[in-house]
């Protein structure tokens, strides 16, 4: 932007717009806080202690030249507005559970709660006051001339940390030492330039967008050997967990790498990356953030489909748990993350495409969330279930905060599902076009691409060996109650499982292991449902929505390339289920 080049006080200027009541500043500034993707908890107090600091009158008002007098002389403001280029730190406030000298005055951060600031990308720290006393660059995400593109050069900022010095291998004093951004290699001051001035990205080198394959950002260039990781990260799917998984990775690669999704969405990222011909991707979010993602990648038109992993923050992750990324995330140390994602092995995904015509244009209900299948789609039992909880969480979101209370609502709807039983005969205002319902008592029907639902359960279940004999085409609809019990589910073979559900209890049972699986109905390679009489609870992959009489066609679309975790140990980094 034009403001990159100004002058801070050619930047402070244009940020001071009326109204100037403090308080009015305050929430201004704590949305762009909130859009920035910052965790917002603790930073109200400290943005009232700056803005008392301003308005050194005490009026409750802020004139102009109180704003650029405390921008400039009193407080970081600067960086609490984010106004960052390249080499510039971006702070936040940070609470040092050991001993921490700051970077700039060498003075220990003292105090009780948050004492100094941290930058989120290289960790340089400092007190508060000492953040606009000509602290050392940030480190560089990019490079300005040709001459250095290719050019494996170290980037060296002043580390607190005692250890072993790469280079003499004596040991480092507090702030006499630093560390390479990228290879995480230390070295006394005075053996910065005794060393190998050649940097190869150390234990992340399969992950890293290094600053000398960007130049004039934002374009990449194509270097031999350099194959890195794009992340996106929805912090709305892990709330403030989701937060300190976008700072680590902002830590732990190039920052241009690693994108916030409530920021503009995935499009930025893959525009950045579009013209390499392979990388890979992290997606950190639920399974309705990887489907987010996969949209995004068919409209970008990108000239190859990077494989695709997953780091599970969603309430269910159905798709993280098939893939071998677990039911969630624990909280473990994100570099052991990067190493499952170098071991991991590609696999293709089918997606599916879904047409809802509805009955009477003049009745089309809610709208219908998405016009691609990644998971499952239901109608009936489960999708009155998941409406209600969608319902309520749009109603009261302070409900919703965690997954732990998301399961236990989930189980209260669960049980009132049981006994209002909203969905019973189901066979009187529903047809599959292949598929006799008359003589079964089912309450839902699920079509599903993976083989988990609902948080885990196998709807399908466990399949006996077919006895010897010719396979089966894509292209045929299998019904043969005996044929089915041969069949397993594979998201590879263009082919959908269709499971008919009795109940709400019956979904309980097979979630708990009480039952093996739901009634197998078909699997087929296309599939047309008609309902009639009466509208009816439906979802695709977690998002339901009520609707009226109509059909709806099921058609294979593409295929996704994923990636699938190696079998882990009883000791994994995730929780399974």
């Amino acid at each position: 932007s034009v403001l990159e080049e100004g002058q801070p006080r050619e930047k402070l200027e244009c940020w001071f717009h009326p109204p100037f009541e403090v308080d009015r500043i305050i929430t201004q500034m704590m949305r762009a806080a909130d859009y920035l993707g910052w965790d917002a908890t603790e930073l109200r107090p400290v943005l009232k202690d700056m803005m008392t600091a301003i308005d050194v009158d005490g009026s409750g008002t802020v004139t102009l030249e109180e704003w650029v007098k405390g921008g400039m002389n009193n407080v970081p403001l600067l960086v609490l507005l984010g106004l960052k280029r390249d080499g510039q730190h971006i702070w936040r406030m940070k609470h040092f559970n050991k001993p921490t000298y700051c970077s700039v005055c060498h003075s220990m951060l003292l105090g009780l709660g948050k004492q100094g600031l941290c930058c989120t990308f290289c960790k340089y720290t400092v007190h508060s006051h000492c953040a606009n006393k000509n602290p050392e660059p940030c480190a560089r995400t990019f490079v300005r001339s040709k001459k250095e593109i290719g050019v494996a050069a170290h980037d060296w900022i002043k580390a607190d940390k005692s250890t072993k010095c790469r280079v003499c291998h004596k040991k480092i004093k507090t702030l006499a030492g630093r560390r390479c951004v990228w290879c995480q290699e230390m070295r006394h001051d005075e053996c910065i330039f005794l060393g190998l001035s050649s940097c190869d990205c150390g234990p992340l080198r399969d992950h890293i967008l290094p600053p000398w394959a960007i130049h004039a950002v934002p374009k990449i260039v194509s270097i031999p050997n350099i194959h890195p990781l794009l992340v996106f990260v929805n912090p709305k799917s892990g709330g403030k967990q989701g937060l300190r998984v976008l700072r680590k990775f902002q830590y732990l690669l190039n920052p241009r790498q690693v994108y916030n999704l409530s920021n503009g969405g995935p499009a930025p990222g893959l525009h950045f990356f579009r013209n390499l011909r392979e990388f890979r991707i992290l997606v950190c979010g639920g399974d309705g953030t990887v489907g987010w993602l996969l949209d995004a990648i068919d409209k970008e038109n990108l000239q190859v489909h990077p494989p695709i992993a997953v780091l599970p923050l969603g309430t269910g992750n159905d798709l993280a748990r098939c893939l071998r990324w677990g039911g969630g995330y624990d909280g473990s140390d994100l570099r052991e993350i990067l190493k499952e994602v170098e071991a991991s092995e590609l696999v293709p995904m089918d997606r599916w495409s879904i047409q809802v015509i509805p009955d009477d244009p003049q009745e089309a209900g809610d709208p219908v969330p998405y016009e691609i299948i990644n998971n499952y789609f239901s109608v009936g039992v489960d999708a009155s279930i998941a409406h209600r909880f969608h319902s309520m969480r749009e109603k009261y979101p302070q409900r919703f905060n965690s997954r732990r209370k998301n399961k236990l609502w989930y189980l209260e709807f669960a049980t009132s599902e049981t006994i209002s039983a909203s969905c019973k005969r189901l066979k009187e205002c529903l047809t599959i076009e292949f598929v006799d319902l008359s003589s079964m008592s089912l309450e839902g029907i699920a079509v599903l691409n993976i083989p988990s639902m609902h948080g885990g359960s196998n709807l399908w279940g466990e399949s006996k060996k077919p006895n010897s004999g010719p396979g089966v085409e894509h292209s045929e609809i299998i019904t043969d109650p005996e044929l089915l019990k041969t069949i397993s589910q594979d998201m590879s073979d263009k082919l959908l499982e269709v499971v008919g559900l009795e109940g709400a209890i019956e979904m309980g049972q097979i979630y708990t292991g009480l039952k093996s699986a739901g009634h197998r109905l078909a699997q087929t390679s296309q599939i047309t449902i008609r309902l009639t009489i009466k509208a009816l609870p439906m979802q695709i992959d977690g998002e339901p929505w009520m609707q009226p009489p109509c059909t709806i066609h099921i058609r294979h679309k593409n295929q996704a390339n994923m990636l699938m975790a190696a079998p882990t140990k009883s000791t994994g980094f995730f929780h399974h289920k």
